[in-house]
């Protein structure tokens, strides 16, 4: 990676400042605010800008195919996946789930070198167990792959956007390259001594749409039979699923739709598109928003382009840097408003593009994307510059 400090202690020190403190400026897209409650302080994400509310449920997955290589003898890949989704009215009468639960957030400091109490993770739009929204046809459905080290809520800020606008989406953790917790309170972190390439996550993706396949079908494919939502599964559309990434989730991305038919469109964030055995031909829609990952820089990203047969589209956001297209854009500058950091610093962290603008793009983007290719809608947006975004540049 590219950027000046590894992913894992950026977050950390985000969220070891404990702040609570939006952008000014942030509009519709602006942070939720904080509450006052006793304990640590809670840093706050943007809100969703689509209709619905967002309802969210988590799944424990068992993998009886593969083994588990650490657990030993008789375990098998277990795996923990979030579901997203436009919920029904009286949404509010659930809890909002956190953007990282309790005990992989004091992992994450702790193993960084902070005190593990000093601060609690973001809240998210996402309502826990809300009823999924009952309307006209189903909805299309798009997965989501996070980066090295990371987890499967890294990218909220764009999963409850398309949630906000109807769509069902798929957050996977990729076990022992995540920080996660399953249902019987065992903690999940990543093992650098266990190598995990995008081949490995693209696996996991495969498994999760067969068992998307099992939601749409009626039946409940969490491993404890945890109650689902009220209406989930009858509102999956499986002919429309779309997949995108960060980091080596972008890289991921691309080798399931070499591998995998049902996504129908792809979208990489910052990915570096190498893995060995490499990226084939992919077909279908793809696009790379890009930052550190350019053509220009990577040849492996310049290689993966000239793969992409179907419809194609290269965005780069001037001044972006690696997390620019993933939360971290917007809690890092949090850090730096509680700390008096230096503009020199933050820019080695985030870029000089503005975190607010950041937001928008994430939030507009994908969305404009997965509204072209999986509902059929046209957009201005991806057809050339708009002046919306004057920070967006279209690569040739």
């Amino acid at each position: 990676m590219t950027t000046a400090l590894t992913r894992r202690h950026l977050l950390a020190a985000a969220l070891a400042t404990g702040a609570a403190v939006p952008l000014a400026g942030a509009g519709r897209g602006g942070a939720a605010p904080a509450r006052a409650t006793p304990g640590p302080a809670r840093l706050t994400l943007p809100r969703p800008t689509g209709p619905h509310p967002v309802g969210t449920v988590s799944l424990h997955l068992v993998d009886g195919s593969r083994p588990d290589p650490v657990a030993g003898p008789g375990h098998h890949r277990e795996l923990m996946v979030s579901v997203w989704y436009p919920a029904a009215r009286g949404a509010r009468r659930h809890p909002c789930a956190p953007w990282l639960p309790a005990a992989p957030t004091r992992a994450l400091l702790g193993s960084s070198g902070f005190d593990a109490d000093v601060a609690a993770a973001p809240l998210t739009s996402g309502r826990v167990g809300a009823p999924a929204l009952r309307a006209p046809g189903r909805l299309p459905v798009v997965v989501f792959s996070h980066g090295n080290n990371g987890h499967r809520s890294e990218a909220t800020i764009v999963v409850q956007e398309l949630a906000s606008h109807g769509y069902a989406v798929v957050t996977v953790d990729h076990t022992y390259d995540a920080y996660g917790e399953f249902p019987d309170g065992r903690l999940g972190v990543p093992d650098d001594d266990l190598p995990f390439s995008p081949w490995d996550s693209a696996r996991d993706v495969r498994f999760v749409l067969d068992r998307v396949g099992d939601l749409a079908a009626g039946r409940n494919p969490d491993a404890g039979r945890r109650p689902l939502p009220a209406g989930l599964g009858a509102a999956l559309d499986l002919r429309r699923i779309g997949m995108f990434g960060w980091s080596k989730g972008a890289t991921a991305t691309a080798l399931v739709m070499n591998t995998d038919r049902r996504v129908r469109a792809g979208l990489a964030l910052d990915g570096p598109m190498e893995s060995s055995p490499p990226i084939a031909d992919v077909d279908r829609p793809f696009m790379l928003m890009t930052a550190d990952f350019t053509r220009a820089a990577e040849p492996s990203v310049r290689e993966s382009w000239s793969r992409l047969r179907g419809w194609r589209l290269d965005v780069h956001a001037r001044g972006a840097a690696h997390g620019s297209y993933c939360d971290l854009q917007w809690l890092i500058p949090q850090l730096a408003r509680i700390t008096g950091m230096s503009d020199e610093e933050l820019r080695g962290w985030i870029g000089t593009l503005d975190p607010t603008r950041a937001v928008r793009i994430q939030q507009a983007y994908p969305l404009a994307f997965f509204d072209l290719h999986l509902r059929h809608r046209p957009q201005r947006l991806l057809k050339g510059p708009h002046p919306a975004f004057p920070e967006v540049r279209f690569v040739p």
